[in-house]
């Protein structure tokens, strides 16, 4: 769809253009980030258990290769993981500020990035009360899902692949081809004759719509909170 010279290196296709296969591990970033970001895979949704509160300290600092999004802390007391609501920093600075009372933690708030690096290492949590132990935790949240350019190599090139490539191959394509088209700047005359170019935005939006209607499914966030499809004639009539 490209249209672009192509040949095979050591069982790798690769173009004959340098600058083309220059771009390629950056076609395949907007595409993969973008989908990621879009759908909320499922799959991108992981479990870290490497982390623990330090006692008298109210501050955990999550590195940001670990998770993307935090979604829920627990922390492990005994056999038991206690999850802790998520409030606002401001309020835990508010009600949970004196280190001299130290308590198992209830609550944690999303506090910022590391000042060294500007957030390029780690993000930081705060909880509340401070904790009176060293409590394992058990952490949930999104990560960054790997890229297909990894497996570019002879021994992994027509074998590896990814959650995206595997299952999504359609959006892979359509986001790929929108990078590819502005790079090519084979910019599409929609608005001069609808019928004579492809929109590559177009069509990856109409399998984003399906595609996320089948994520929502798969959390159990889809109508009435099940996994099942939506279904018009099924819903009842309004009471008179």
């Amino acid at each position: 769809m490209a249209v672009v010279n192509t040949t095979t290196s050591s069982g790798v296709v690769v173009g004959v253009d340098p600058a083309f296969n220059a771009i390629i591990p950056q076609m395949l970033n907007y595409a993969e980030l973008r989908i990621q970001r879009d759908l909320d895979l499922l799959p991108s949704q992981t479990t870290n258990t490497s982390y623990n509160l330090t006692s008298g300290s109210n501050t955990l600092s999550i590195s940001v290769n670990d998770f993307v999004t935090l979604q829920t802390v627990s922390l492990v007391s005994g056999t038991a993981q206690i999850p802790l609501l998520p409030v606002t920093k401001e309020y835990l600075q508010n009600v949970w500020n004196d280190s001299s009372y130290l308590s198992q933690p209830q609550y944690f708030a999303v506090y910022g990035g590391d000042l060294a690096t500007a957030g390029n290492t780690s993000q930081n949590i705060i909880v509340g009360p401070y904790p009176n132990s060293a409590y394992p935790l058990v952490i949930t949240g999104t990560i960054r899902m790997p890229t297909l350019y990894q497996y570019a190599t002879p021994s992994q090139a027509g074998t590896s692949t990814t959650f995206i490539s595997t299952y999504l191959p359609d959006m892979l394509i359509m986001a790929s081809m929108v990078y590819i088209s502005a790079y090519q700047r084979n910019f599409g005359r929609m608005s001069d004759d609808p019928a004579m170019a492809q929109s590559y935005e177009g069509q990856y939006q109409v399998l984003l719509r399906g595609a996320t209607g089948e994520e929502y499914r798969k959390k159990f966030e889809a109508s009435a909170w099940t996994s099942y499809s939506a279904s018009p004639p099924a819903t009842p009539t309004r009471g008179q």
